[in-house]
């Protein structure tokens, strides 16, 4: 790809994460800027209509949301990350969005203000997690030796449960050891380390203890 990248991201965005996932696996040169969400610049809402992250401008050209963004990478950069075969790159497709629901549903848990509600929503990542695992292969990766697009959305996913790990047991992973191989070659993968910065859990730390919520409360008890 021949031209001037520049990704306007927010430093904790999962999404903003598989964008530069992307970038790395495809050997993309690019810019990165970050912005602060609750001061958003007057340049970035004329850039992204919907006000988030993450935006690359191609050659000062915006694209917004990032499984848009990903699927222009994909059709104009090598090398390809999606299968050939269209009902496979479907199937892809299918379970990206299967991770744009977890997502969902990981904001739910460390936002949730009840013990009731955090159980509730622990249950419905671990029943996500469950049907992830009956659809894994050999791996390492979810179509096995090469990585894919679904990888690139996934290794932002798992990301969250480091720091969840050292709040408490909440038995995410226990007896899915398809699930728990692909988060640890996931994690070992140079463009998902690179996705963030060196501070990213620090940051992620002090996020998740501001949200005033029972996983936060917990945080301050493992913290005292």
């Amino acid at each position: 790809m021949s031209a001037n990248l520049l990704l306007v991201s927010h430093k904790l965005c999962p999404y903003v994460q598989r964008v530069a996932i992307v970038l790395a696996e495809k050997k993309i040169a690019y810019e990165r800027r970050n912005i602060d969400l609750s001061a958003k610049p007057d340049w970035f809402l004329h850039l992204s209509p919907l006000g988030k992250t993450p935006v690359l401008l191609v050659n000062q050209q915006p694209i917004f949301e990032s499984a848009v963004i990903c699927e222009y990478l994909e059709e104009t950069a090598f090398p390809p990350l999606h299968p050939e075969n269209a009902l496979l790159r479907a199937r892809h497709r299918a379970w990206m969005e299967f991770g744009s629901a977890l997502l969902n549903d990981i904001a739910g848990f460390y936002n949730a203000q009840s013990i009731e509600k955090l159980e509730t929503q622990r249950e419905r990542i671990r029943s996500k997690f469950v049907q992830l695992e009956e659809a894994l292969g050999e791996g390492p990766y979810f179509a096995g030796e090469s990585f894919c697009m679904v990888d690139a959305v996934f290794g932002p996913v798992f990301r969250y449960f480091d720091l969840f790990d050292e709040i408490q047991v909440f038995g995410f992973f226990i007896n899915l050891p398809k699930l728990q191989n692909w988060r640890r070659a996931l994690e070992q993968r140079p463009s998902v380390q690179n996705a963030v910065s060196p501070a990213y859990i620090s940051d992620l730390r002090s996020f998740l203890q501001s949200r005033n919520s029972e996983l936060s409360r917990r945080m301050s008890t493992v913290n005292t």
